[in-house]
């Protein structure tokens, strides 16, 4: 276990998700981050022709769509792990995130392993495909498989 801050406050470099900055879904949103910067790809293309722009200012397009995407997934699952969501299926969808994430594992931890994928992606393009193909088999184990999205790590860790 590894701490930072003062004994008043400290947060776990690694552990649950509501208290630590990374926790096991870290991986998974590293290949997020690989999957999203292959569509952001896509997408420079459809809106920019390729002779629009030198390859520099459409790589700061596509890091600049990649984060901003990145943290608008973050905005909207703060609210789905808080409850906003109503009726039972709001309930259980809330049950199934188990908690609010730590402000680091939200803000940067998740972040940085979005773009960290980002990064790669730029350099290795031949890693979308096995990211894409990592993503979805995580999803559909850890929504239809696992009773919580926290299990695999407490199952691991715990």
């Amino acid at each position: 276990m590894v701490l930072i801050g003062k004994i008043e406050e400290i947060m776990l470099i690694w552990g649950h998700k509501t208290e630590a900055m990374f926790d096991l879904w870290s991986v998974e949103h590293f290949a997020n981050g690989i999957c999203v910067a292959a569509y952001a790809v896509l997408i420079t293309g459809i809106i920019l022709k390729e002779s629009e722009l030198d390859p520099a200012p459409r790589k700061i397009f596509n890091f600049i769509l990649v984060l901003t995407l990145s943290l608008f997934w973050e905005c909207i699952e703060h609210y789905i792990e808080a409850g906003v969501l109503v009726g039972a299926a709001g309930a259980r969808v809330t049950y199934w995130f188990q908690g609010v994430e730590h402000w680091s594992n939200r803000i940067i931890g998740d972040t940085l392993m979005v773009m960290l994928g980002w990064y790669v992606y730029t350099k290795k393009k031949n890693l979308a495909v096995p990211a894409k193909i990592f993503s979805l088999v995580w999803l559909l184990v850890h929504i239809f498989a696992f009773p919580d999205s926290m299990y695999l790590q407490r199952l691991l860790f715990s």
